[in-house]
């Protein structure tokens, strides 16, 4: 039965061993713990950094919707007016004739 291995389809149990084989004569003994020491650690660097862009990825999006809800709780309401606006006239002081009443100066001739 074959399973695939890795991104290789159709490998199966005899065609492993081959392959690690390989390893074994081209690595030998004392450098196979090693090397699958360091492919370990490979491997927790990559996830370590899948899940930090992960992170900062969901933290940017929580900060946008943060900002958008803001931005809709403080956004201008839209203005209606109520009445169109109607012709007045000018209010103007009434002419007082009592004594003692603001005069025009002499030098203006009086309206």
């Amino acid at each position: 039965m074959n399973f695939p291995f890795a991104f290789i389809e159709g490998i199966g149990g005899p065609e492993l061993m081959l392959i690690l084989f390989i390893i074994l004569l081209l690595f030998g003994a004392n450098k196979l713990p090693e090397l699958a020491k360091g492919l370990g650690k490979s491997v927790k660097e990559f996830k370590k950094a899948a899940a930090d862009v992960e992170y900062q990825f969901k933290e940017a999006m929580e900060e946008k919707s943060e900002q958008s809800a803001e931005a809709k709780r403080f956004a201008p309401k839209p203005v209606t007016p109520l009445a169109p606006p109607q012709n007045v006239a000018p209010a103007t002081p009434p002419a007082s004739t009592a004594p003692g009443a603001a005069q025009p100066p002499p030098d203006q001739p009086k309206a």
